[in-house]
C-alpha cells in the first residue's frame, strides 16, 4: 500500500494503522488527557465566574528582552498573585482543555464562555526536582491556596476530590514546609483522612465486631450507603473508555469519522429518566478510578515541574553518551586528534588536543580560526555535532568524557565533529517540548483523538426504564426473564444472588426451570406481591449496575441521593480480627468446562513478595449449575488464620480455581482411576488487600480470572478484564463504618550496629560463606536465620543489604519500625546493589522508595544500561504510581535518548496481556510528558517499522525465486514513506537519523536463513555520514539477543573501568515488537564459515584459514601484528562472555571476524546452557568456541608460544573481574525472569550463570578452573565437526551468483582493472621458511600495453587452490590438467621443485591460451595480480615470526593461614630435545630444607611444547610463619620420556625470605642449567 493511499484512508496526516500506534495503545493516552479536561471543567464548576484579581493588562504578557545575537523568544512574566475566594480553585496549575470546547453548552449552544488560563509558574520557582506530591495537607487547608503559585508550596492531595472537603480550621503549617520543593520520588501513604478522636481510639470492640460480621445487607441497593456517596459529574473520559469487559455478543460498528470520534470535554447534562415507580435510575458518571486520577494528577505536577521554557531539560538534542569516571581517567592523559568541519571554514580543521580539553574550548578554537572578530559571536550558540550521527557533544566537562571520543582513542580513526549553530538545527526544534503542546491539553487532545472505541457501549439508559407492572406480567414471565438475562448479559454476564432470589419469586418458565422457583402463580395476582417482586428485581439490577460500574469504570451509574463524606479511619496495626471474606460464585463458566470437569473448588492464599503468609484455604467442591448462565456457586466464607494487624501492607490475595478432569466418554472408568484423576488449575486472580491509598479492601468485588499457563512465575495484581470471555469470580469483603488504613510507621530510634570483627572466628566464617553467595535466590532457611540474627554485624558490607532484608522473617506493621531503622542506618548502596532491592521479593513501598533514591545518582548513560530491567521491575510495583515510575518519567523528560528507549521498551511490553493495562497507562504518561514533537517522531518510527514488518513478512512467505522482486516492491513503499516524512530516527539509536532507503540491488537484499531477515541500507541525513546498514528481522524474538548484548556491553564496561580493554565489538539489537526488530550491521566483517570456506568445504578442519585471511587484509607486518593483538583480546573476551552466559548454537555462521582482527559473536538464540540438540546429542559439547585455527593466529604457527600465555592470562583476569560483580549480573538476569523469554523463566536458568561465575571460589581456584576450560575447548573435536556439518547444511542455501574467491587475495581483480595478460612463465623456484618450509614459484607476468614484466611468487598449494575453484565454475573439459599433488619420496626436495616448475609452466601456458571465458575470468586475474609480499622476492611471510624466548617459569606464590600456595602458571623458551622434537615438560617442586623428603609436588605433563601453560595450584600445609623466611623453593622442569627416563630441562631456586603473609607474589623466574642457581 502506498503512502498516498495510507494517508487517504486514515484521518489526520496519516492513517492509524500506518503510524504503527494501535488504537489500544493510544486509548490510554487520550484517557489521561481527558482526565485533565475533566479536572479543568471541575475547576470551572467549583470556582464559577469569580476569577479573583488578575494581573493588570489582560492580554499579551510582556516578554523578556532577547540576548544579543539571540532571536527574541516570548517569555511570560510571573503572574500576579491573586487571592482566591473561599472554596476556590483546587487545581490551579492543572492542564486546561480545548478553548473551542469551552463554548459548548449542554443544550448544544455555542454561547461564549471564558476559559481560565493556566497559571504560568514563575520563572525560577521550580528546582530541578518536581514538587512533593501525594502528601497529606496535614495541618493546612489546601482549598485556600493555589498549587503551583509562588506564594505556597503546599502539595496537592493524592486524589483530586470531586467535591470540596470541609475547610480545615487549623492554620497553615510553619514556613519550613516551603523552604524547598521535595523530591518527586519520595513517597508517603498519608492522605487526607479525618482521624478518630482520642476517646474513640481505644474503643475497638465495635470496630472488630463490625469487621468480623460479614456484610448481609446485599438486598438493599448498593448505591445507597449509610454514609452516602457523591453524585457523579460528567467527564470526557466517560465517552472515551468503554467498560473493559464487552458483552458476550455485540455487533461491530463502522468506523466513524474524526469529527464523530472527537470527544467533548464540556459537561453534558442528561435529564434523569423516571421509571414506573419514580426512580432516578442513571446519569453520566465522573471518573471512578481514583488511582488513575491520582496518576494523572502526578503527571500534571511532573510536567509543571519541568516547564518547556527550561533549556536544561528541554534541549531537543540527542546528546552523545558519556563514559564513567574510571574510563574518563584513562582518557584524560591521551592526546586525541580531532578534525572539525564547519560551514564557516573551507577545509576541515585538524588539531591535537588532550582528553581533558573541554568542548567549549574546541568550539572557541574553531571559531577563532574561522573568524577574526569574536565580539559579535556568542560561543554559547554553537555546538559540536558528531559527523554521521544526529548526536551533539555536551559542553560541560572535558571532551574525553564522551563515548565518541573515548572510542576513537582505541581505534584507527579520529573523531570528526561538526560545528553547528544551535538555532539552525531543524531537528532540535521538532523534538523540543513547546509551550503550546506541553502545557495546554487541547493540543494533546487533538493528537490523541484518532481512536476508535473497540467495543460499542451496549447498555443504553432506555433499557432500564422498567414499565409499570401489569396483569400481563404473569403471563409473560418468559419475556421478563429473557429481558433480565439480556440485561445481565450486557453487564458482563453476572447473575448476583439478589437477582437469583428475585427471579425465584416468579413462576417457572421454559428458560428457567429451577427447583426453588415460585410454584404458586396465584400469589402474583395480588398487586402488593407483584410490586414487591418488581421492587426486589429492580433493586437487584441496580445493585448489579452499581457493581458493574465500580468494577469496569463505566460511563454511567446509579444516582446516589446523599453526598459522600469521608469515613473515619483506623490503623490496621490495631485491628485484631482475622481476615475473612465470602466467595459466592464463578460466573461465565465455559460450556466446555461443564462437560470436561467436575468438583470445582477454590484455593485461596496470602502472599507477600512471593512468600506465603499462611497455609492456603480451600472451598468445598461444587458442580456447574445452570441459572441464567452457567456458573459454579459456593456461597461460602473463607477465613484465614491471620489477624489483620499481622498483614503486611503489600499482601496479595491469590485465588486459584481447580477442577478434576472427567474420564473420557464411552469407556468404563478403571478401578482406582478416580483417586488418580488429575486436578487441573483452570484460572487464577491476584489482588492487593490494601489499595493505593493503603485502605483495606471492602465490599463486593468482581475478579476476572487469568487462564493458568505453565511457566508463568510473575502474576499481575490486576484482574483479567482484557479478555471478553474470562471467568469472573464474585467475592464479598466485610464492610463497616470505618476504613482500615495501613499507615507507615516511623523508623525505630535505635538500631544496633557492631563491627564484624567482634564475632568469633566460627561465626565470621559462617557469615562470610553466606555473604559470598551474592544472591538471595539460594539462601537456605538456615542462611536466612543466621543473616537476620547477625544483621547488626553486616553493615560494613554495603552489598549485603538485599541478603539481610530477604532474610527478614516478618513484614507486618509491628516489625516495620526495626526494618526501616536498619534501612536508614545502612550505608548508601551503589546503583548496582540497589537494583537487587527492586525485585519481586521486596514489595515494601518504603524499601523500594529508598532503592530508587539510591539509584538517582546514576548517570543517564548508565541508566540506559539498566533500562530494560527497570521497565520489568515496574511489574513488581503494587500500584500504578510509584517512585520508580516517577524516576523513569523524570529522566525521560530530561533526556531524549532515555525517552526514546523507554518508549520502545514500554511498547514492547504491551504484548504481555497480564500487565498490558499498567504499561498502557505508563506509555500514555510518557507520551503526555515528552511533548508533541517527540510523539510525532515516535509515530514516524512506528509507521516505518510497520511497513518494514509487512515487507519482511511478504518476502519470507514468497518463493525464493520471487523474493528479490517482492523486496523491491516493498522498498518502493519505504521510499514513499520517506516522501511523506522527510526524515526518521531508527529505533536502534536515536542518533541514527535517515532520510531515504537505498533501492539499489546490492544495497538492500535478504539473508538465506529460516527467518529470511532483510539487509537494509538507509541514506544518512547528514551528508558527511556513511550509509546506515541494518538487519530487520520478522519472525524472530530478538528480546533474548537484546538481553545478551546488553550483558556483554556491561561486561565490557566493567573491563574498561578496571583498566582492561578487551577490544570487544559492541553492536546494538533492539526488539520493536514480538517477533520483529532491528540489528546493527558491523562493516568489514565476515563469518568464519565464509573465511574457512575459502579453503574448501573442509576448511573448518584446517589451522591456517583465519591467519591467512587476516594476512590478506593486513599485508604489512605492523598491520598484521595489530590485527593479531586485537584478535587475542577480543577472542579472550568472547570466550569469557559466552561461557558465563552459556551461549549455545555456536557454529561458524554465528561467529564473525573483522579485517582489523576483532572477533565477535552474533545470533544468540540459545543461551544459559540451552544447547542445540542433534537428536539426543548436544551439538555444543565444548565449554566455549576456541579452536585450533584461533590458537594458530595467537601462537603465530602450529606450536604454542608465549603469546598463548598472554591469552590465557587475559581470559583468567577477565573472568575474575566479572566474578567480582556476580551480584550485578544475577540482579540483572533476576529482574528479567518475568519478561517472557522462554530460556530465562525460572531459577534453574539463573542457576546456570551462578554456577558459571562460581562466586564462592577464590581467584586462584577460578584461574585454574578457567585454564582447564581453555584446554578442554581447544582439544574438542566436536566444535570443528559442528562447523563442518553446518557447512554441509548451508551448501543448499548458497546462491548461484556467489563466485568463488581466493583465500590469499584481499580483493577481486579483473581484465578491466589490470589489463590483458599476454604471457605467463614460471622462471624459477625459491626456498621459503614461513609459515612452513617449502618452495614458492616465481611467475613472470606480461600484460598488454605495459612495458616490462611483473614477478609474482605463488606456492604449489595456491596453484592447486586456483585450479580447484576454476573447476567450480567451468567444466573440466575447458581446463588444462593439473600436476599431481602426491609424490613418492621427499616432497620438499630440490628435484621435486624443479619437476613441479616445469609442470606448472605447461599448466599456465595452456591456461592463458584457453577459451576466452576461462583465460579472462576474474579468478585468473586475481591470482596473478601482484601482492605486497611479491615486492621482496624470496620472502613469503604469511604469519608473524616468533621473537626470542628464554627459559623462564611464571609462579604466583602466597601464604595464608599456615599454608603456602604455589601456582605454576607458564613456562616459556624451553629448548627442544636433541632429536629436534619438542619435549613433554612438567614441573616438580621441593620445599627446602626437606630432611623428611615430604616436600615433593609436581604438575601434569604438557604435550609437545616448549611454552607450556599449567595454572595448577601446589599447596604446602602446616608451614609456620617463623619458618617461612628460611624456606627455599627448588623448582625443576623435566621432560617426560619413555621408560621413566626423564630429561632435566632446567631448574631454579627461589628463596621465600621476602614473602609476607597475605601477599601474592607473581613473577617470572629464570631457569638455569643444573649447575646454575637462580635466586631472584
Amino acid at each position: 500500500m502506498s503512502a498516498a493511499q495510507t494517508q487517504k484512508d486514515g484521518e489526520g496526516p496519516w492513517g492509524l494503522d500506518s503510524l504503527g500506534l494501535s488504537q489500544r495503545e493510544l486509548v490510554m493516552a487520550e484517557a489521561l488527557q481527558m482526565e485533565y479536561d475533566a479536572l479543568s471543567r471541575l475547576k470551572q464548576d467549583k470556582g464559577g465566574d469569580s476569577q479573583g484579581t488578575s494581573c493588570q493588562g489582560v492580554g499579551k504578557l510582556p516578554t523578556l528582552p532577547p540576548r544579543e545575537g539571540q532571536s527574541q523568544i516570548d517569555r511570560p512574566l510571573p503572574p500576579c498573585p491573586s487571592p482566591l475566594p473561599p472554596g476556590g480553585s483546587l487545581l490551579r496549575g492543572l492542564s486546561g482543555s480545548d478553548p473551542f470546547l469551552n463554548h459548548l453548552q449542554p443544550g448544544g449552544s455555542h454561547s461564549p464562555r471564558p476559559s481560565p488560563a493556566r497559571a504560568t509558574p514563575p520563572l525560577g520557582s521550580y528546582s530541578k526536582e518536581p514538587l512533593y506530591i501525594l502528601e497529606s495537607s496535614g495541618k493546612g487547608d489546601y482549598l485556600n491556596s493555589s498549587y503551583g503559585h509562588s506564594g505556597s508550596n503546599d502539595p496537592p492531595p493524592a486524589v483530586p476530590p470531586r467535591t470540596p472537603l470541609p475547610p480545615s480550621t487549623e492554620p497553615f503549617p510553619p514556613s519550613r514546609r516551603t523552604v524547598a520543593p521535595r523530591d518527586v520520588n519520595l513517597f508517603t501513604p498519608e492522605v487526607d483522612q479525618p482521624k478518630l478522636s482520642s476517646g474513640e481510639m481505644h474503643n475497638y470492640e465495635s470496630l472488630n465486631d463490625a469487621l468480623s460480621k460479614l456484610n448481609g445487607d446485599w438486598l438493599a441497593p448498593r448505591g445507597r450507603r449509610a454514609n452516602g456517596d457523591q453524585s457523579g459529574k460528567p467527564v470526557a473520559r466517560s465517552k472515551t473508555l468503554p467498560p473493559q469487559v464487552p458483552p458476550r455478543t455485540y455487533v461491530p460498528i463502522q468506523k466513524s469519522n474524526k469529527n464523530q470520534r472527537r470527544v467533548s470535554a464540556d459537561p453534558v447534562s442528561l435529564a434523569p429518566r423516571l421509571n414506573g415507580f419514580g426512580y432516578e435510575l442513571f446519569q453520566v458518571s465522573e471518573e471512578r478510578d481514583e488511582e488513575v486520577a491520582a496518576f494523572c494528577h502526578m503527571l500534571d505536577v511532573l510536567r509543571s515541574a519541568y516547564p518547556s521554557s527550561d533549556p536544561s531539560n528541554n534541549s531537543g538534542f540527542v546528546w552523545s553518551p558519556s563514559v564513567g569516571p574510571e574510563e574518563l581517567q584513562q582518557g584524560l592523559g591521551v592526546s586525541v586528534k580531532v578534525t572539525v568541519i564547519s560551514d564557516h571554514i573551507r577545509e576541515p580543521l585538524t588539531f591535537t588536543c588532550d582528553g581533558s580539553s573541554t568542548v567549549d574550548l574546541l568550539i572557541y578554537q574553531t571559531l577563532c580560526y574561522a573568524n577574526e572578530d569574536l565580539d559579535h559571536i556568542d560561543v554559547d550558540h554553537y555546538l559540536l555535532k558528531v559527523c554521521g550521527q544526529a548526536e551533539f557533544l555536551e559542553k560541560t566537562g572535558p571532551h574525553g568524557v564522551h563515548t565518541h571520543a573515548h572510542t576513537h582513542t582505541h581505534g584507527t580513526q579520529h573523531p570528526c565533529p561538526h560545528i553547528r549553530h544551535s538555532h539552525t538545527h531543524g531537528t532540535q526544534h521538532a523534538c523540543t517540548r513547546h509551550t503550546h503542546t506541553h502545557t495546554h491539553t487541547h493540543t494533546d487532545n487533538r493528537t490523541h483523538t484518532l481512536i476508535e472505541r473497540p467495543i460499542r457501549q451496549t447498555v443504553e439508559i432506555a433499557l432500564f426504564s422498567l414499565p409499570p407492572l401489569k396483569v400481563e406480567l404473569v403471563l409473560h414471565v418468559e419475556r421478563l426473564v429473557q429481558s433480565v438475562k439480556a440485561l445481565c448479559s450486557s453487564l458482563a454476564a453476572v447473575e448476583t444472588p439478589d437477582i437469583t432470589s428475585a427471579l425465584n419469586q416468579l413462576p417457572a418458565c421454559p428458560c428457567r426451570l429451577q427447583p426453588r422457583v415460585q410454584k404458586d402463580p396465584s400469589l402474583l395476582a395480588i398487586k402488593e406481591n407483584r410490586e414487591k417482586v418488581v421492587e426486589k428485581l429492580t433493586a437487584a439490577i441496580l445493585d448489579l449496575v452499581e457493581l458493574y460500574c465500580s468494577t469496569f469504570n463505566a460511563n454511567f451509574h446509579t444516582t446516589v441521593q446523599s453526598n459522600r463524606h469521608t469515613s473515619p479511619t483506623q490503623e490496621a496495626g490495631l485491628v485484631t480480627n482475622v481476615l475473612s471474606f465470602s466467595v459466592y460464585a464463578a460466573h461465565r463458566i465455559p460450556i466446555t468446562w461443564a462437560a470436561s470437569y467436575e468438583g470445582f473448588f477454590l484455593s485461596c492464599s496470602l502472599t507477600h513478595g512471593g512468600a506465603e503468609l499462611c497455609a492456603p484455604q480451600h472451598t468445598s467442591k461444587q458442580q456447574v449449575s445452570k441459572y441464567l448462565f452457567h456458573l459454579v456457586v459456593w456461597d461460602q466464607r473463607v477465613c484465614f488464620p491471620v489477624q489483620i494487624n499481622q498483614l503486611p501492607r503489600e499482601t496479595q490475595l491469590t485465588v486459584t480455581l481447580y477442577a478434576s478432569a472427567l474420564p473420557p466418554p464411552g469407556g468404563a472408568e478403571e478401578k482406582g482411576s478416580k483417586q488418580r484423576r488429575s486436578i487441573d488449575s483452570l484460572g487464577w486472580v491476584t489482588m492487593p488487600l490494601f489499595n493505593f491509598r493503603h485502605i483495606l479492601t471492602c465490599g463486593r468485588k468482581l475478579l476476572g480470572l487469568w487462564p493458568s499457563t505453565p511457566g508463568s512465575n510473575t502474576r499481575s495484581s490486576s484482574p483479567n478484564f482484557s479478555q471478553p470471555d474470562s471467568v469472573i469470580l464474585q467475592v464479598d469483603f466485610p464492610t463497616s463504618s470505618f476504613e482500615v488504613r495501613f499507615s507507615t510507621p516511623p523508623p525505630a530510634e535505635f538500631s544496633p550496629q557492631y563491627d564484624f570483627s567482634r564475632l568469633d572466628q566460627h561465626s565470621q566464617r559462617q557469615l562470610q560463606d553466606v555473604l559470598h553467595k551474592k544472591s538471595l535466590f539460594w539462601l537456605t532457611p538456615e542462611d536466612k536465620r543466621l543473616l537476620w540474627e547477625k544483621r547488626s554485624f553486616c553493615q560494613s558490607e554495603s552489598g549485603a543489604l538485599p541478603l539481610v532484608l530477604a532474610s527478614a522473617p516478618r513484614w507486618e506493621w509491628a516489625c516495620l519500625s526495626d526494618i526501616y531503622a536498619l534501612l536508614r542506618q545502612w550505608a548508601c548502596l551503589n546503583h548496582h546493589d540497589a537494583l537487587g532491592l527492586l525485585h519481586a521479593t521486596f514489595p515494601d513501598q518504603e524499601l523500594r522508595r529508598t532503592a530508587v533514591q539510591w539509584m538517582d545518582t546514576i548517570s543517564d548513560p548508565e541508566l540506559l544500561d539498566f533500562l530494560p530491567q527497570l521497565v520489568q521491575a515496574l511489574k513488581y510495583e503494587c500500584y500504578l504510581d510509584s517512585p520508580l515510575v516517577r524516576f523513569l518519567l523524570r529522566r525521560a523528560i530530561g533526556d531524549m535518548r532515555i525517552a526514546h528507549y523507554l518508549f520502545w521498551l514500554l511498547k514492547d511490553t504491551l504484548q504481555d496481556s497480564q500487565f498490558s493495562g499498567r504499561y498502557q497507562h505508563l506509555l500514555a504518561g510518557l507520551l503526555c510528558c515528552v511533548g508533541g514533537g517527540l510523539r510525532e517522531e515516535f509515530d514516524r518510527q512506528c509507521w516505518l517499522v510497520s511497513i518494514l514488518a509487512k515487507v519482511a513478512q511478504r518476502v519470507r512467505d514468497t518463493s525464493p525465486s520471487s523474493r528479490q522482486a517482492i523486496l523491491r516492491e516493498g522498498l518502493e513503499e519505504v521510499r514513499q514513506f520517506f516522501s511523506v516524512s522527510s526524515s526518521c530516527r531508527l529505533p536502534l539509536n536515536p542518533g541514527m537519523l535517515v532520510k531515504a532507503v537505498n533501492i539499489q540491488v546490492r544495497s538492500c537484499s535478504y539473508f538465506n536463513s529460516n527467518a529470511v531477515p532483510l539487509k537494509l541500507s538507509f541514506q544518512n541525513l547528514d551528508p558527511r555520514g556513511d550509509n546506515i546498514n541494518v538487519i530487520f528481522k520478522s519472525g524472530d524474538d530478538l528480546r533474548q539477543d537484546m538481553l545478551t548484548l546488553q550483558i556483554i556491553r556491561i561486561m565490557n564496561k566493567i573491563w574498561i573501568q578496571e583498566g582492561l580493554d578487551m577490544r570487544m565489538v559492541i553492536f546494538r539489537c533492539f526488539s520493536t515488537g514480538r517477533g520483529r526488530g532491528m540489528v546493527e550491521m558491523i562493516p568489514q566483517a565476515e563469518t568464519l564459515r565464509k573465511i574457512q570456506g575459502e579453503h574448501g568445504v573442509t576448511g573448518s578442519f584446517k589451522d591456517r584459514p583465519l591467519a591467512d585471511w587476516l594476512q590478506k587484509h593486513n599485508p604489512t607486518e605492523d598491520e598484521y601484528e595489530k590485527a593479531v593483538e586485537n584478535f587475542i583480546y577480543s577472542c579472550a573476551g568472547c570466550c569469557v562472555a559466552t561461557y558465563i552466559l552459556g551461549i549455545c548454537d555456536r557454529h561458524n555462521d554465528n561467529i564473525m571476524l573483522k579485517t582489523s582482527g576483532h572477533m565477535f559473536h552474533i545470533d544468540f538464540g540459545k543461551f544459559l546452557g540451552h544447547a542445540q540438540m542433534f537428536g539426543n546429542i548436544k551439538r555444543d559439547r565444548a565449554p566455549f568456541v576456541f579452536t585450533s585455527d584461533m590458537a594458530y593466529v595467537i601462537n603465530g604457527g602450529d606450536k604454542p608460544s608465549s603469546r598463548f600465555h598472554d591469552f590465557v592470562d587475559l581470559c583468567c583476569e577477565a573472568y575474575n573481574l566479572i566474578r567480582k560483580h556476580a551480584h550485578l549480573f544475577l540482579n540483572l538476569l533476576g529482574l528479567m525472569l518475568s519478561c517472557g523469554i522462554p530460556e530465562l523463566s525460572d531459577l534453574d536458568d539463573l542457576k546456570y550463570v551462578y554456577d558459571a561465575l562460581r562466586p564462592h571460589e577464590s581467584e586462584a581456584d577460578a584461574t585454574m578452573y578457567f585454564t582447564r576450560l581453555i584446554e578442554s575447548s581447544l582439544g574438542s573435536v566436536a566444535t570443528k565437526l559442528n562447523f563442518f556439518i553446518h557447512n554441509l547444511a548451508q551448501m543448499k542455501f548458497a546462491s548461484s551468483e556467489e563466485r568463488p574467491v581466493l583465500s590469499f587475495a584481499p580483493r577481486v581483480y579483473t581484465l578491466k582493472t589490470d589489463g590483458l595478460i599476454r604471457n605467463l612463465f614460471v622462471c624459477r623456484h625459491i626456498r621459503t621458511y614461513s609459515p612452513s618450509k617449502g618452495y614458492a614459484f616465481v611467475v613472470k607476468v606480461e600484460r598488454e600495453g605495459q612495458q616490462g614484466s611483473v614477478l609474482v611468487q605463488r606456492s604449489f598449494e595456491e596453484f592447486y587452490e586456483l585450479h580447484s575453484k576454476l573447476r567450480l565454475i567451468f567444466p573440466s573439459s575447458k581446463l588444462p590438467s593439473f600436476p599431481s599433488r602426491f609424490l613418492i619420496g621427499r616432497s620438499r626436495g630440490e628435484a621435486m621443485a624443479d619437476r613441479r616448475k616445469d609442470e606448472l609452466n605447461g599448466y599456465v601456458w595452456h591456461l592463458v591460451h584457453a577459451a576466452p571465458e576461462v583465460a579472462q575470468c576474474d579468478l585468473i586475474y586475481t591470482f596473478f595480480h601482484p601482492l605486497q609480499r611479491d615486492e621482496k622476492p624470496g620472502t613469503i611471510c604469511w604469519g608473524p615470526v616468533s621473537g626470542k624466548v628464554v627459559g623462564e617459569v611464571k609462579l604466583s606464590i602466597s601464604y595464608k593461614s599456615d599454608k603456602l600456595f604455589i601456582m605454576v602458571m607458564h613456562i616459556r623458551g624451553l629448548q627442544p630435545l636433541q632429536d629436534g622434537t619438542d619435549p613433554d615438560p612438567y614441573v616438580k617442586l621441593y620445599l627446602l630444607p626437606d630432611p623428611q623428603k615430604t616436600g615433593k609436588r609436581k604438575t601434569k605433563a604438557a604435550r609437545r611444547t616448549c611454552n607450556p601453560t599449567y595454572n595448577e595450584m601446589l599447596v604446602y600445609d602446616r608451614i609456620p610463619r617463623g619458618d617461612l623466611q628460611q624456606r627455599v623453593i627448588h623448582l625443576r622442569v623435566l621432560g617426560e620420556g619413555a621408560f621413566w627416563e626423564n630429561t632435566l630441562l632446567g631448574e631454579a631456586f627461589i628463596p621465600l625470605k621476602t614473602l609476607t603473609a597475605g601477599q601474592c607474589w607473581a613473577d617470572w623466574h629464570q631457569l638455569g642449567t643444573p649447575s646454575t642457581d637462580s635466586t631472584r
